[in-house]
């Protein structure tokens, strides 16, 4: 594992708070390398957009709501698009069932660990789930940026995670886009997932709005 690879790995982990700033010192010694290597590391996640440079040291991005809005929505564009062309590779016989039968797996699993209250291993689950429909459209440049998306995505929620109200309907949006999928319906597919995620925007600027009211 590279410097790059461990302190991105802290960073997804929620190892680096909202309001800590923390030092390439702090960081050199915590995993045994010199300044340089680490300054490296911090430099391509701040091109990441994960972090922001602040002197020596680095504090998370965070996005504002604003932000965090327009991710979503080219989030819904391109995840839909996604969904598109994983739909017609199903159609064409290009996808192995048991592909299918694993994003059936992931969606109950991000249910499961949802309603139990099991909510950083649920986003975990989700995100898989998410990815792996992508991936199905076998493209690699659609998927490193949605890559991308995700990190931002959680990095900047995961302060306001709590038990969401519409558990029922995240798991049923989730099956209307594998039911599209299983039938190789590519509008239906992309439909479904572009409603999906602008849903989800409103829902988490909907729970932001609460917290910063209380």
């Amino acid at each position: 594992m590279t410097v790059y690879d461990s302190l991105r790995a802290m960073v997804m982990r929620g190892g680096l708070r909202e309001d800590d700033r923390i030092a390439e010192s702090q960081l050199a010694e915590q995993l045994g390398v010199s300044r340089t290597p680490v300054r490296e590391a911090l430099q391509r996640l701040e091109s990441d957009g994960l972090v922001n440079a602040q002197g020596r040291g680095v504090r998370l991005r965070m996005l504002s709501t604003n932000e965090l809005t327009q991710v979503y929505v080219a989030r819904a564009g391109l995840e839909g698009w996604a969904a598109f062309l994983a739909a017609q590779r199903v159609a064409s016989g290009e996808v192995a069932p048991a592909r299918l039968a694993s994003l059936e797996t992931l969606a109950a699993e991000t249910h499961e660990l949802t309603v139990s209250g099991e909510l950083t291993r649920a986003v975990e689950a989700n995100r898989a789930l998410h990815e792996a429909v992508a991936a199905i459209a076998d493209n690699t440049v659609v998927s490193a940026a949605l890559e991308r998306w995700w990190d931002q995505i959680i990095i900047s929620t995961r302060h306001s995670l709590q038990a969401p109200e519409r558990a029922q309907t995240v798991h049923a949006e989730h099956t209307a886009i594998l039911s599209a999928l299983r039938n190789g319906d590519a509008p239906a597919a992309r439909a479904a997932v572009e409603a999906h995620a602008l849903g989800t925007r409103d829902a988490v600027n909907e729970t932001r709005t609460k917290l910063r009211s209380t």
